[in-house]
């Protein structure tokens, strides 16, 4: 592969990609936000050609840039605060390339409470709601905490804590 991103800045230069340029990209992308190994591997393979690209990972990954652990906790953090449930937040970081038990390692250390975390985004969302509580309207809330990642028992325990709060 004969053209070359200048990647900082856009521009195409006729020169051969070589390592260097594939390892100043992954810093590009680093600098940023946290990537996972499989992410940042399929982002660097767009540009790499003939490069290999699991020696660049593994560089990145001895140097400190990019570690898939940090990446984990801080996806994690992130989607707590958006109101995921963790069926979600497990889903999406398997689509990104992330080891299970590295996963479910970090679930169990992060000590969160998804119970109370389905009640507080359910909370949020329904508890001034002046609308009456039939069969339409509970699947249609049912659906909405599902498609956050909660599971039926957390969404149970939501609708119980906020009518008892209600009450």
């Amino acid at each position: 592969m004969f053209q070359c991103l200048e990647l900082a800045k856009g521009n195409v230069m006729d020169r051969e990609i070589t390592k260097k340029d594939v390892w100043n990209r992954a810093i590009v992308l680093l600098a940023r936000r946290e990537y996972s190994k499989g992410e940042l591997r399929k982002k660097l393979l767009l540009i790499s050609g003939d490069i290999d690209v699991e020696s660049v990972l593994n560089d990145l990954e001895l140097a400190g840039y990019q570690s898939d652990l940090r990446f984990v906790e801080s996806f994690i953090r992130m989607r707590v605060s958006q109101g995921h449930g963790l069926m979600r937040i497990r889903f999406d970081l398997k689509r990104k390339g992330v080891d299970e038990a590295l996963i479910e390692e970090v679930l169990e250390a992060s000590e969160v409470d998804w119970f109370e975390l389905a009640f507080e985004l359910y909370e949020r969302k329904y508890a001034i709601s002046s609308k009456p509580l039939d069969y339409k309207e509970r699947a249609r809330r049912v659906r909405f905490m599902s498609q956050r990642g909660f599971s039926f028992d957390e969404i149970q325990y939501a609708e119980n804590e906020v009518l008892k709060n209600t009450n």
